[in-house]
């Protein structure tokens, strides 16, 4: 797709087409980076989106199994 670079103020601007920004996931804000000679515009996600999708207890390793077994049957030395 094309546009044309229009002046706004002392700066420059695009008009993104809003169907294009909702396929994008575009809201509020986004993440604007230079790489190369290339302008790459990316919607902001949340830092924690989906972090919790696809978990299965059944399938999380159980992180005490390594410790000792029998923590309670000796005194403990402060």
């Amino acid at each position: 797709m094309r546009t044309t670079v229009r002046k706004i103020g002392n700066s420059r601007g695009i008009l993104i087409p809003a169907a294009l920004l909702a396929e994008c996931g575009v809201v509020d804000e986004i993440d604007m980076r230079l790489e190369g000679k290339t302008i790459v515009i990316a919607a902001v996600r949340p830092a924690r989106e989906a972090w919790y999708e696809g978990f299965s207890a059944e399938n999380d390793d159980d992180a005490w199994e390594a410790s000792a077994q029998d923590l309670d049957s000796t005194d403990w030395v402060w």
